[in-house]
């Protein structure tokens, strides 16, 4: 008898129910977050369990890697693409459960690429470093927008970066004031600090695989934006296609057309943030560095906007990216920016 199953998890419990090939509900059990106490609950039918399903939004890592290390086949559900019930007006965590062992029996059930434990720690040590990154520019904005409000002219980024405390109090007559602007500069060195100790880091037991050492000749892609995109993206074989790598990327519009008129939008958070992140920040260096990217840029920006000329600058380099990592050739921006 083959049995497959469906597993909703929670922050404090994990529901688990177990069907076969007609449907029928053979085990069903809701247990706390506790790995042995799950895992005896499936032993007595690990022999005929074709694959487990385990929905969660964020606290999966242990279960997943638990149960396969036990041996069971696991498939971690892609929430934003499953499938939802029609029909029925009544749901709760046993009705998830049972969908998912549904749709995982059916072979139709949407799936999240299961990032490798032994490379997990890294990508999300990445991922934190891109955290304190945002958190550094907002500290930045925030000091630019108080100096051009209170002075009528503009500070740069750099400047603002090397600002010290007397250069606060010489630019800032009012106490108040100086002192705003001394706890975000304050705060912007710590994490300065700390995004420095987080590189070193990364870079001392992190290598660029051979397969995507061609990413570091993409223009705007460093070594640590190409370690990003390569633990983020994974096997590129994934992808069947340019297009889909760059939806994953978040670097497609999401539009609902019929009959050329706009019937409204999809789901545009669908995808990795993170490698929506770092193309954005490659573009930004690509604007500036790079001769044919930037004039591709003021072509867009005069027609947009420069939101959505960096967008396009983005996207070529996603597409760029895919071509990269999938041919093992380097870069060609006479392709690239036309």
């Amino acid at each position: 008898m083959k049995l497959y199953g469906g597993m909703d998890l929670h922050s404090t419990n994990v529901v688990t129910q177990l069907i076969d090939e007609h449907d029928r509900v053979v085990y069903r059990n809701k247990q706390d977050c506790d790995l042995v106490d799950i895992l005896q609950g499936l032993e007595p039918f690990q022999d005929s369990i074709e694959g487990l399903a385990v929905e969660s939004t964020y606290n999966w890592y242990w279960l997943i890697d638990g149960l396969m290390e036990a041996g069971y086949r696991v498939h971690l559900v892609n929430t934003a693409a499953v499938q939802q019930y029609e029909g029925l007006k009544y749901t709760d965590d046993d009705t998830d459960a049972f969908w998912l062992a549904h749709l995982l029996r059916l072979g139709v059930l949407p799936t999240g690429t299961i990032c490798p434990k032994e490379s997990r720690a890294v990508r999300d040590l990445l991922r934190k470093r891109s955290q304190l990154v945002r958190q550094r520019t907002a500290h930045i904005v925030s000091i630019e927008n108080l100096y051009a409000r209170n002075t009528g002219t503009r500070m740069n980024s750099n400047a603002v970066k090397r600002l010290t405390q007397e250069q606060v109090q010489q630019h800032f007559a009012d106490p108040n004031l100086a002192l705003a602007v001394e706890s975000n500069r304050v705060i912007l060195m710590a994490l300065s600090e700390q995004i420095e100790v987080l590189e070193s880091a990364i870079l001392a037991q992190a290598k660029l695989d051979p397969r995507y050492r061609y990413l570091l000749s993409i223009s705007g892609i460093g070594q640590v934006l190409a370690l990003t995109i390569m633990l983020e993206t994974g096997a590129i074989e994934r992808f069947r296609q340019v297009g889909n790598f760059a939806s994953y990327c978040r670097c497609v519009g999401s539009e609902k057309l019929s009959n050329g008129k706009k019937k409204g939008r999809g789901n545009t958070k669908n995808g990795n943030k993170y490698l929506a992140w770092a193309f954005i920040e490659a573009a930004n260096f690509a604007i500036r560095y790079n001769d044919r990217a930037k004039r591709f840029y003021q072509r867009k920006a005069a027609k947009c906007n420069r939101v959505v000329a960096l967008k396009a600058v983005a996207h070529k380099l996603a597409r760029a990216s895919y071509f990269v990592m999938r041919d093992h050739v380097p870069f060609d921006d006479t392709k690239c920016f036309v």
